[in-house]
């Protein structure tokens, strides 16, 4: 009976915004591989999605100067918070700055393929250095889940193209950890 009270009342408390409340579902926890966990004494202080772009320039292979790839130069990337406010960007470092002035500039520990085979991998990265008392001032761990697209084309890289750069769009949720107090 409780229970059943206590729904009643969640239900009422929404009714002036049945809609929203119907229309905004919990969204699935996102299944970390076991190898982009980050250490047990640190603490998730910020979740950030990212809209943007992955930067790739054509290049000669190292190990064939007749053939060429596409090698990626930087992300270039909007930061928005779960009601989604701009709260940053993300760029060459790769460094994420927040609007409070706050930086991480973090280095890649482990990666995973991501589910979809047209995204970039997912990653564990530790922050090589942090800077200002923002949001970002305190960092020891980013992950970078859920991506969607910016892995670097397949093709179009050839000797004609050769120093020519592409922008991919992506997406992706960005985890910030910090030392647990």
């Amino acid at each position: 009976m409780l229970k059943k009270v206590r729904s009643i009342a969640l239900l009422a408390g929404c009714a002036p915004f049945l809609a929203a409340c119907v229309s905004t579902p919990a969204q699935a926890p996102i299944a970390v591989p076991d190898n982009l966990q980050v250490a047990a004494n640190q603490v998730l202080t910020l979740e950030a999605k990212a809209t943007g772009v992955q930067i790739y320039q054509c290049a000669a292979t190292p190990a064939d100067a007749s053939k060429f790839e596409w090698h990626f130069v930087a992300p270039q990337a909007e930061l928005y918070d779960q009601q989604d406010n701009k709260i940053g960007k993300h760029y060459a470092g790769p460094t994420w700055e927040s609007n409070d002035g706050s930086k991480v500039v973090g280095a890649v520990q482990a990666q995973s393929k991501a589910p979809d085979a047209d995204a970039i991998a997912w990653l564990l990265l530790s922050a090589k250095s942090t800077s200002g008392i923002g949001v970002f001032g305190l960092t020891q761990s980013i992950q970078r889940l859920q991506t969607l697209g910016g892995a670097a084309p397949a093709d179009g890289c050839d000797q004609a193209r050769l120093g020519q750069q592409t922008r991919v769009p992506y997406q992706a949720v960005y985890r910030f950890y910090a030392a647990k107090s």
